[in-house]
């Protein structure tokens, strides 16, 4: 089988190569799932850089978010052979990936595997984060990065539960995409001033911050954020640590606090994952239109769904399907 893998932690474009490798043997407990689509988050790129909280174990594949199809059932029969499922596991940039019965997902029969590929760790994300903010109707979200898949997905969610959302944007031409899409203020970052634009908007500030940015960016959120209010950090786009200003801190009693989606499900019930998935995906099947994808490329032109990937301004997902 093809498989896209690296042997030393860098840049994606500089360490990743295609090899043939043997289709793995699953375990009695694992299927055997021939993937079809999966999409490239920025946990994707930063796993391959040796940024990310799991270390990868070389040699290894990139990738955490894929859907296929199961080629071998598990022993017991869990998932039937033909069964359409959508998983995470380290290293989804491979024809075929085995993977723990109990942990793939069947994929809904009316959702597209561009949705089911992207189903998991941008929504489940955004959901677990509305949960935990404790924003309520009328209170105000900020979201930086607002033009990423996360972004969307989370403007979606926020506002059919009548929560105000503003984001920040670099780019004037994504600012009319994320009004469409129901946003009800987007600042450009490069050009306006976040600060002074949201406290002229908002009157006092917002209540939250989901920030995936950090540096410089983040610390202009934070000081966003009215008295009382929360910052949410879950990425580090920029690479660059929030420039702390702690009387900020001190003098309107600001919060901040990681979430990271393989704790927030740790710390689930079964029965409350249960419902996490059941809405969610009544969500993505609800709006599959909406999620946008960019381009698609074969797992042999890996490079070049890299390159697209870095590509300033891009508005959809970049897929490598089989």
């Amino acid at each position: 089988m093809k498989a896209v893998i690296f042997e030393k932690v860098g840049m994606p474009e500089q360490v990743l190569k295609l090899v043939d490798e043997p289709t793995p043997k699953p375990k009695p407990h694992e299927v055997l799932v021939k993937v079809t689509a999966r999409n490239i988050n920025p946990s994707d790129i930063m796993f391959v850089r040796g940024m990310y909280g799991i270390t990868p174990k070389l040699p290894s594949s990139a990738g955490f978010e894929a859907c296929g199809v199961v080629e071998e059932s598990d022993s017991e029969g869990q998932v039937s052979k033909g069964t359409r499922v959508m998983f995470t596991s380290i290293g989804t940039w491979k024809e075929y990936v085995c993977v723990p019965a109990a942990m793939v997902i069947p994929v809904p029969e009316p959702m597209p595997d561009e949705v089911a590929c992207q189903a998991f760790v941008n929504p489940m994300t955004a959901y677990g984060m509305i949960q935990k903010s404790g924003l309520q109707e009328g209170d105000w979200l900020l979201i930086t990065a607002g033009a990423s898949a996360f972004g969307k997905f989370a403007i979606h969610m926020a506002k059919a539960k009548g929560i105000q959302v503003a984001c920040t944007v670099r780019h004037d031409a994504q600012k009319e995409v994320l009004q469409r899409l129901g946003a009800d203020l987007v600042v450009n970052s490069e050009n306006e001033k976040v600060q002074k634009v949201i406290m002229e908007k908002t009157g006092e500030g917002v209540s939250v911050v989901f920030d995936a940015v950090g540096g410089v960016l983040g610390a202009r959120a934070l000081a966003s954020l009215k008295p009382g209010g929360k910052m949410m950090v879950f990425g580090l786009l920029s690479l660059e640590n929030i420039p702390m200003n702690s009387g900020l801190l001190i003098f309107r009693n600001l919060k901040i606090e990681g979430f990271w989606l393989t704790t927030y499900m740790e710390s689930m019930s079964a029965s409350e994952r249960a419902k996490a998935f059941q809405e969610v995906f009544g969500f993505l099947i609800q709006n599959s239109e909406k999620v946008d994808v960019t381009a698609k490329y074969p797992l042999e032109d890996f490079k070049s769904a890299l390159e697209a990937y870095e590509t300033a301004g891009r508005n959809g997902k970049i897929l490598i399907v089989s």
